[in-house]
Parts: structure tokens; sequence; C-alpha cells
């Protein structure tokens, strides 16, 4: 069974495909954005294999 280790990462609007290519980039697998405290910020929840 796989095992899984999360994230949450503030996503600034004007940089978001930035951000999530980065975490992707490092194996992050995006679940889910949901709003954040302001309208100007997101926030993503990431997964990945614990290795």
């Amino acid at each position: 069974m796989t095992k899984w280790e999360y994230s949450t990462v503030p996503l600034l609007v004007h940089a978001t495909k930035q951000i999530l290519d980065n975490w992707g980039q490092d194996g992050w697998e995006l679940v889910q954005v949901v709003p954040g405290p302001n309208p100007e910020q997101l926030v993503a929840y990431l997964k990945r294999p614990k290795e």
C-alpha cells in the first residue's frame, strides 16, 4: 500500500502555474486548490509517495 506525504502551499494568483510547475518537478501531485485568507491568494494541497 502506498504511503503519502502531504504539503499545503500558498499560491499567488499571478504566479500559480510557475509555483505548481516547481512543486510538480519535485514529484508533488496537486490534490485540491481552495480559497486562501484573501482574494489574491489560494492554497494548494499536494501529495507525493513517501520514500
